[in-house]
């Protein structure tokens, strides 16, 4: 295959997180935005040491399993990619990526104890079934939507980026992966700003007003929190956006409106300074009998009704951390994020410590912590590679949920040399727990449970859950 080149071929499969591989004149080429089953044309647009990426044109003929999209920004919009197939074919689908990425830890883990099954049927006897969403649509608890336009020049849009595009802006007045009420305050915001002909942030020219709607809604509680996110560039009375939104017939209730300024030259959502324009500047959500205090830029599970799967799922592969009903083991729990893993834990521990680089996350698990009645929850700021060498105690369990990117090598020798008896980790990203896991195996860990839980419904994402015991010595 030759670089600007034309070819035709059918997907035999993905690879996480959504590769579609193609076998054309005896070379693999990894085409993006594809389905097994698919015949497709794609133009070759990279070529080196041997791998091949190419740019999908057409569908020349679809895959048994497409059906037609619920959603009818699905194809123009970039958020979700498996929309136009089953539930079932995405679990489906998930879950053999997940399997595939791990195979080389249980092939070395095979080796290290010298265990005579297939490798499929070891899999198989580890690798539980993916466990789904309890809901697949308006599940989301979280939405960051953009502003710009659709085409060059074109109307002020509101909503995600344009499929492949970094630009261009797709109006998602429809989107299914959140409810009513998040479709009710996109329109309102859009059609405010569209009557005032003010202008979007460009990223290119740094130039313009605005920038992001961030919306937030507790999927127990039912209440809202909506910040405009701008840069200082324009002024705009924003008091009668403020009565048109608290006029809305909402399902859920707004506990508070924020103007975010943020002229940062990087496309992110951050805040240079936040001025409450009604209410206040968070809400409350409540997960497995906690609550949960929630500002702007608080982490949380994105899909409450999921995250309560996940997170029972880790409890079940924790199993009973205390004997014979006593409260004395030491819980560390690193990359703790707003601490909803540690509490959940703490009712049977002596202790747990969680460290968390992000210091409004810290604070965030401190006040939460104290909002449920916790008093042997502790919370360290910093990262997780300096402060476990600060702290005194020594963890009996650790619970590992790092960012994407996994954990930092030094970081994981650290907390193997604690030896602890189980560890469970829990990723969102399998690429980065397959390179972790084979470290852990080397350091004398061996995978007793391993399951995936899809907390996005619609999109190639999913979460992975992994229980390790600790070997005394390799047989």
């Amino acid at each position: 295959m030759k670089k600007g080149q034309i070819y035709e071929g059918t997907v035999e499969h993905l690879d996480f997180p959504n590769k579609g591989i193609v076998h054309c004149e005896g070379e693999t080429a990894v085409i993006k935005n594809t389905l097994p089953g698919q015949r497709i044309s794609f133009m070759v647009n990279k070529k080196r040491k041997g791998k091949v990426e190419g740019r999908l044109l057409e569908v020349l003929e679809q895959s048994e399993d497409e059906k037609e999209s619920t959603c009818p920004h699905f194809g123009a919009c970039g958020g979700c990619n498996y929309q136009n197939i089953s539930y079932e074919k995405q679990l489906e689908i998930k879950e053999n990526q997940v399997r595939k990425l791990l195979k080389p830890a249980f092939e070395k883990q095979m080796l290290l104890y010298k265990i005579n099954f297939s490798i499929e049927e070891y899999i198989d006897e580890i690798f539980e079934d993916i466990k789904p969403s309890p809901v697949q649509f308006s599940y989301r608890n979280k939405m960051e939507f953009s502003f710009g336009d659709e085409y060059k020049d074109g109307p002020l849009a509101l909503g995600m980026h344009k499929r492949g595009s970094f630009y261009d802006i797709v109006s998602v007045r429809d989107c299914c992966i959140v409810d009513d009420d998040y479709k009710a305050v996109l329109s309102c915001v859009l059609d405010y700003f569209t009557e005032k002909n003010a202008s979007y942030f460009h990223r290119i020219r740094h130039e313009g007003y605005l920038r992001h709607l961030l919306v937030r809604k507790a999927q127990k509680t039912g209440e809202l929190l909506i910040a405009l996110v701008t840069t200082t560039q324009e002024t705009h009375d924003l008091e009668p956006l403020v009565m048109q939104l608290l006029s809305l017939p909402l399902q859920g209730k707004i506990t508070g409106i924020l103007h975010t300024k943020n002229d940062s030259v990087a496309d992110v959502i951050q805040s240079d300074e936040t001025v409450i324009l009604y209410g206040q500047d968070y809400f409350y959500e409540k997960l497995l009998g906690l609550q949960f205090k929630i500002s702007q830029f608080s982490f949380f599970q994105t899909n409450t009704f999921g995250a309560e799967v996940l997170y029972e799922t880790v409890r079940n592969f924790l199993g009973d951390i205390s004997d014979e009903g006593k409260r004395d083991k030491i819980v560390f729990d690193l990359y703790s994020g707003t601490g909803t893993i540690a509490q959940l834990l703490a009712p049977v521990a002596k202790k747990v410590i969680g460290v968390e680089i992000v210091e409004e996350a810290v604070e965030a698990a401190r006040q939460n912590a104290a909002l449920n009645g916790l008093e042997n929850c502790v919370f360290i700021a910093g990262d997780v590679l300096k402060v476990i060498d600060e702290i005194e105690e020594k963890p009996d369990v650790i619970v590992l949920d790092p960012p994407r990117d996994g954990i930092h090598p030094k970081a994981l020798k650290k907390i193997i040399d604690y030896q602890v008896d189980r560890i469970v980790y829990i990723s969102c990203k399998p690429t980065s727990l397959a390179r972790d896991l084979e470290i852990l195996i080397d350091g004398g860990y061996r995978m007793e449970r391993a399951v995936t839980v899809d907390q996005f419904p619609g999109t190639v994402h999913v979460e992975t859950v992994v229980k390790l015991s600790l070997e005394t010595q390799h047989s």
